[in-house]
């Protein structure tokens, strides 16, 4: 049960095209404009900076837990 958060990053880190974090609208706009290819890559790009403040937000929960345990 503690590494079930862990998998399910884990799992839209390693398959982005299942996660959907677009805006329909925005998605819609971006696949008239050229036939589709704008969109996919649009949507990649969200998920990219999507993933960062996530990151930010493990890397520091995992050196407050990290000094908590050594600090013991």
């Amino acid at each position: 049960m503690k590494y079930t958060s862990s998998i399910f990053v884990l799992m839209i880190l390693l398959f982005p095209s299942l996660s959907s974090a677009q805006c329909s609208m925005c998605k819609a706009v971006a696949e008239t404009a050229n036939g589709g290819g704008f969109g996919a890559g649009l949507n990649y790009g969200i998920l990219y900076l999507m993933v960062f403040p996530y990151l930010i937000i493990a890397g520091i929960s995992y050196r407050l837990y990290r000094s908590k345990k050594l600090s013991k």
